[in-house]
């Protein structure tokens, strides 16, 4: 009797946890309208109508179900190829979400401390130096107050851009500007231990700086694991998510699925280069496959995308796997930097890799207090609403995106579209 106890609880525990895993639905399922989201169907399409977007995905679910998924235009234009909901993209600062998770779970195995100097594991960066302003282009080089922290990298105030500061001649010198690395020849630690000698941007922990942060991290996640990054994140996050999709370089039998790059320009929009540096179409496909960027690295699919962001809104646990702990998924959905130091948004606030709402009132927008979200240099976006059990993925391939509002038209017409 006892034994037919506890397999009826741990059969009803599973249950718990595989319910909350992304399943369709009718949106009036879960309270949203399906004549209110025509709108939003109406809406991206004659982005594609006009001209401003080649294509893109949208997927919205609601209470672990999806309500919304659905496809607009091209994936390619020239060969008029139809956009479909399976297609991939480059998500570029889309990565740092995962890798951040990748941190956290060596924290909650015991193997680091997000307070630890990043130092502690890669030397190099026990001590570093701050380029600081001195008038007219000129600045002068000091030592860092202190060391930097795992925790700076988390939430950007390492003090450390793309290079592009004061001091980029030295970065450009080094060969190291950018968030674009799928070209590079040598592998992610190589290039974190060339940054270390380079004059950062800031002290650490006195500014939001957004720049090679996570790429830090993704090298971190190497020394401390002892397992290559895309290894590390695959065993760990991709498989137990069921995300079969994401990769830093596309398998071959994959590659007809790759949405491809556009510029917005005067004349419309115009295909990226095949190669050219961040406005390209990029290595991902035959490209030295050496080089992991934790910060801009990874591509994916709307659908692989949603089921990392439904891991976190379910606290940690999906398909079966719990991924971290609520404690630690709190921990990073909360604001660590308050507006005054993540000054790009009112009323956000900045986490452990994500933005944060603090006051959704002083923004011009719809959405909720505790909402975690951020983007990707290829105009997609992202994100969680935990008042309205809410996520939200938008993927499409424009770099640069000019004159066009699609994300605020979208965070819009899915809020209209909660009826329940």
């Amino acid at each position: 009797m006892k034994k037919l106890f506890f397999a009826l609880i741990l059969v009803l525990f599973s249950s718990s946890i595989f319910a909350q895993n992304l399943v369709q639905a009718v949106p009036e399922e879960v309270g949203m309208s399906t004549e209110r989201l025509e709108r939003l169907t109406n809406t991206f399409q004659s982005y594609v109508d006009n001209g401003q977007l080649p294509g893109s995905v949208v997927l919205v679910a609601r209470k672990g179900k999806i309500a919304y998924w659905n496809s607009f235009g091209q994936s390619d234009m020239e060969s008029k190829k139809t956009m479909t909901t399976d297609a991939i993209f480059r998500i570029a600062s889309q990565t740092k979400a995962i890798v951040s998770v990748g941190v956290m779970m060596l924290m909650e195995e015991g193997k680091l401390l997000i307070t630890d100097p990043v130092g502690k594991y890669i030397p190099e960066f026990m001590e570093t130096t701050v380029a600081e302003p001195t008038g007219n282009g000129k600045y002068k080089v000091v030592k860092a107050k202190r060391p930097i922290t795992i925790r700076d990298l988390l939430s950007h105030s390492a003090g450390i851009g793309y290079g592009e500061g004061v001091a980029k001649e030295e970065w450009n010198k080094a060969g190291i500007q950018g968030w674009y690395f799928a070209h590079r020849e040598e592998p992610v630690l190589e290039t974190v231990k060339r940054m270390a000698a380079l004059p950062m941007d800031a002290q650490p922990g006195e500014s939001f700086v957004y720049g090679y942060n996570t790429d830090i991290l993704g090298a971190l996640i190497e020394v401390v694991s002892g397992m290559p990054l895309d290894q590390y994140l695959k065993t760990k996050i991709n498989d137990p998510l069921g995300m079969n999709d994401t990769y830093f370089y596309l398998p071959l039998d994959k590659s007809n699925r790759l949405a491809t790059v556009y510029s917005s320009s005067d004349n419309g929009l115009q295909r990226a280069p095949d190669k050219g540096g961040m406005v390209d179409q990029g290595q991902y496909v035959n490209g030295p496959r050496k080089s992991f960027s934790g910060g801009a690295g990874f591509l994916s699919t709307a659908h692989d995308y949603a089921k990392f962001l439904q891991m976190m809104l379910n606290g940690g646990v999906y398909n079966g796997h719990r991924i971290l702990s609520p404690k630690t998924v709190e921990l990073m959905t909360t604001a660590y930097l308050k507006d005054d130091m993540f000054p790009w948004n009112p009323g956000v606030g900045f986490g452990l890799g994500f933005s944060v709402v603090t006051d959704y009132a002083a923004r011009s927008n719809m959405g909720s207090n505790g909402e975690f979200a951020w983007g990707g240099a290829y105009h997609s976006t992202y994100w969680v609403d935990p008042k309205e059990e809410l996520v939200v993925v938008y993927f499409t391939q424009l770099i640069p995106a000019i004159g066009v509002d699609d994300h605020d038209k979208l965070r819009s017409l899915v809020y209209q579209a909660i009826v329940k």
